[in-house]
């Protein structure tokens, strides 16, 4: 088993920064592909950026567009993504998730387990 506690989202406002942390545990850290998606509600959940085991290698949405950084740190056991200049469309239920393999799929079936998320609201 592998929990995963998403911490660090709230109320922001246009243009304002949010770092979102995800803490890890119940496996190897180290050997996990971890990654963020989000779902806004009556809508399907989708990807929003991964990280691969060694941290070595990262990718994202086409919507984040430079806006988000994803990192991990593997002595923290800890999955971030540090959100700049947020907009409105950026609301919604931020999911961290991890891959045993260590595989980095967009695709949320490809993840094995999940957070139960942390909400983002940006106001305009």
């Amino acid at each position: 088993q592998v929990q995963l506690v998403e911490s660090g989202g709230g109320l922001a406002q246009t243009g304002d920064s949010l770092t979102l942390s995800c803490l890890v545990s119940g496996r190897p850290f180290g050997l996990l592909g971890l990654g963020w998606f989000r779902q806004v509600l009556g809508r399907e959940r989708e990807f929003v950026a991964t990280i691969s085991w060694s941290g070595g290698s990262q990718n994202y949405a086409d919507f984040v567009e430079g806006r988000f950084t994803i990192s991990r740190d593997n002595a923290k056991n800890t999955v971030y993504l540090q959100m700049n200049n947020l907009k409105p469309e950026d609301t919604a239920m931020y999911y961290c998730a991890a891959n045993l393999l260590g595989a980095v799929p967009t695709n949320p079936d490809g993840m094995d387990y999940w957070g139960k998320g942390t909400l983002v609201t940006v106001s305009s």
